[in-house]
Parts: C-alpha cells; sequence; structure tokens
C-alpha cells in the first residue's frame, strides 16, 4: 500500500506532509533513519496538539480570545500579587483542583484574567468554559426537568476550568441556587473554578438565600479557593483612553 494512502487511513497527515518535505530536501539524507522517523512523529504530535488547542479555544466560547498573562497590568492601583498571579499562571490550581475568586469592583478587569488563565490553562491541554451566570441560570431553567438537564450538568463536570462570570450581580431563585451546588458538587476534587463577582464573598451567604444550601456551597468553593481582591480604575475607561490618543 503506498504510503500516502497509508497515512490517509491511519489519519497521520502531518506525518506524510513531513515525510514529503524530508524526500523533497537533500539535507535530510544525511540523518540517522532513527532520527528523521523520530522527526516526523513529533510532526504529527505537534499538529495534534495544536488542533487539540483550536478544538479546546472554539469550546472555551471565551469572550476575550487574546487575553494573555503576559499582557496583565500589575499597576500598584490594582493591588495585585503579581508573585502569586504569575504562579497559577503554571497551573497547579488545576493540578490540585483548587478554585480562584476574582473581587472586585466593575470594569476592573476579573473577566479578562480570568479568561487569561483560560488561555493559559488550554495551552497546558486542559478544557475551559466561559459562562455568565445569569445566562446560564436561564439556560437551566430552560432544560431543568428535561433529561437534557442531567446532560448539560454531566457537560460541564468534564470540564477541567469552569469560569462563572458576574457572580452575584442578579439575585438568585431557590431552584438557581440548587442549581449551582449541583455544578459545585460535581467538581469537589475533580476540576477547578473561577468565580467573578463584585459582591464581596462576606455577602455570599446571604445572596444564596437558603441557609443549608449557602453552607454546602460555600464550603466547597470558599474555602479551596485562591482569593483576589482588584481594585483601581476601570480597565475599560483607561483602554478607551488608550485608544483615543
Amino acid at each position: 500500500m503506498p504510503i500516502q494512502e497509508l497515512s490517509q487511513k491511519l489519519k497521520l497527515n502531518a506525518f506524510y506532509t513531513a515525510y514529503t518535505e524530508q524526500e523533497t530536501q537533500p539535507a535530510y539524507s544525511e540523518l540517522p533513519f532513527e532520527k528523521r522517523v523520530q522527526m516526523l512523529l513529533e510532526a504529527e504530535e505537534l499538529d495534534r496538539d495544536n488542533k487539540k488547542i483550536q478544538r479546546l479555544i472554539k469550546q472555551a466560547k471565551l469572550h476575550e480570545k487574546g487575553a494573555c498573562i503576559s499582557e496583565m497590568h500589575f499597576t500598584s492601583q490594582r493591588n495585585l500579587d503579581k508573585a502569586l498571579m504569575l504562579d497559577l499562571a503554571g497551573g497547579s490550581y488545576l493540578k490540585y483542583f483548587r478554585n480562584i475568586i476574582l473581587n472586585g469592583p466593575t470594569g476592573v478587569g476579573k473577566s479578562w484574567i480570568a479568561q487569561a488563565y483560560a488561555n493559559k490553562a488550554m495551552s497546558m491541554g486542559y478544557s475551559a468554559l466561559y459562562l455568565r451566570v445569569p445566562r446560564l441560570m436561564q439556560h437551566l431553567q430552560s432544560i431543568r426537568g428535561d433529561e437534557e438537564y442531567l446532560k448539560y450538568l454531566a457537560k460541564l463536570g468534564r470540564i477541567n476550568l469552569l469560569i462563572l462570570d458576574d457572580f452575584g450581580v442578579s439575585p438568585l431563585k431557590a431552584a438557581e441556587a440548587r442549581d449551582l451546588l449541583e455544578i459545585v458538587e460535581d467538581r469537589v476534587n475533580q476540576s477547578s473554578l473561577i468565580i467573578t463577582s463584585q459582591l464581596p464573598i462576606k455577602e455570599w451567604h446571604g445572596y444564596l438565600h437558603n441557609a443549608t444550601i449557602a453552607d454546602a456551597i460555600l464550603d466547597r468553593v470558599v474555602h479551596n479557593a485562591y482569593k483576589i481582591e482588584i481594585d483601581g480604575p476601570s480597565q475599560r475607561k483607561e483602554n478607551a483612553k488608550k485608544a483615543m490618543k
């Protein structure tokens, strides 16, 4: 069977592309056979890794696709611990299934930072998904009671890094608080959360209404989280000023 046909059958497209390049470049003939085979396999591995990352990026539904840790601003006004923020970028929180809570007033860059961490996580092969809590609750309400509800919760549970943005921005109903508990419970010692909120953590218990459910959620999320308070001016206003210059 010709090499091209066999490569296609085995889905080794990048391997074959690299092979044809080797065949057209005389310099490759000077390399040991083992080295040439290694280079072909590495080309296939790199291609598969790149495709996986592209699939993860599409699945994540980020609004800030270009958010990058290297572009994070550490001005004194923002009150960010640079050592901690860069350490988290290394992904250890994902390895040990810990959470991150980003607190601060509107516009300070909570969502952007969360999505920068998501991009970094995906570059390491972790799956991620960005969801705004109000929209999430609307969706769960529309499918609650259907088989689709359990399927959707199972889908969320398989995501390595789930971002819940705008937590506390609108009141939660009792059923929505139970939905949140289901999502959180599925992630304990399995995966990580990043929660962004304008609401101070000390007020979360009251926001969740039912004391029993509130205790359960806070126990599973807050006590296992890096808590980051962000201050400073609105980043949207700052970026708008720069754009006008």
